[in-house]
């Protein structure tokens, strides 16, 4: 048995995680969203599609406390990873294009944000067509 270290724990503490950061209670995600990005890394190794998604949700915590270059990095990791994992064209890949992009945004790095928006869009029409319903969104 895996114990505390099975990638369903990861899971668990991934929400728990989430449930503080909604609550402001960025300090104490943090901790819980790391342990189980290294339970999935050791689990499932660092080119799994859930590490990139651990390592969104950490980019929007250092993103919540200002910390803009450890989101980036997070950010621009989550991407690599799904756009190795799952393909450069994948909707995931441009969930994590259209967060990196709002990261530059609020900085007032309006250049570097819009070809992320725009490489989303692209995507997401591509996966949805452009008449689809989350389009409109």
């Amino acid at each position: 048995s895996q114990g505390v270290s099975h990638p369903i724990i990861a899971i668990r503490l991934n929400n728990l995680a989430e449930l503080f950061r909604d609550r402001g209670r960025l300090e104490e995600a943090e901790p819980l969203y790391q342990r189980a990005l290294a339970i999935d890394l050791a689990a499932l190794g660092s080119n799994h599609p859930n590490i990139a998604t651990y390592l969104n949700n950490l980019a929007g915590l250092y993103k919540a406390r200002q910390m803009w270059d450890k989101a980036a990095d997070h950010y621009n990791r989550a991407i690599a990873i799904d756009e190795k994992a799952l393909g450069p064209n994948h909707p995931d890949v441009a969930i994590y294009l259209n967060n990196l992009a709002g990261l530059y945004k609020g900085q007032g790095r309006l250049e570097e944000a819009e070809p992320l928006y725009l490489r989303a869009l692209r995507i997401n029409e591509e996966a949805l067509g452009s008449e689809h319903i989350d389009m409109a969104i």
